[in-house]
């Protein structure tokens, strides 16, 4: 099974990470984060859409993958994020739309 790599590149604290993955290899964008960056206090929830800890600002994002899901528009209106591409981590699936994309982290700190 030959799968297309996804590459983007993240940002948290000033440091600028390239990172790379494979279609449906994570649950969804906070997961990746926290397996690969070992973030602190991100996704409380467990990705449930509800605590607002894993706020990311997308940049290059499709218009039609950027579309909020579930409850993540109350979410982000009671953290006060109204901007567009803001999103939950939690509830952007990994595919072939995060190629190429730009993520900068907004909650949540690097473990060091």
């Amino acid at each position: 099974m030959n799968r297309e790599v996804i590459q983007f590149t993240a940002y948290c604290e000033g440091i600028e990470i390239a990172l790379q993955t494979y279609e449906r290899e994570y649950r969804n964008l906070m997961v990746l984060l926290n397996d690969k960056i070992y973030l602190e206090d991100f996704g409380e929830c467990k990705g449930t859409g509800r605590c607002g800890t894993c706020i990311v600002k997308i940049e290059g994002l499709p218009d039609v993958a950027n579309t909020l899901d579930r409850n993540e528009e109350s979410t982000l209106n009671k953290a006060g994020v109204t901007q567009p591409n803001f999103r939950l981590a939690c509830q952007v699936l990994i595919d072939k739309n995060l190629d190429n994309v730009s993520v900068e982290v907004i909650g949540g700190e690097i473990v060091v």
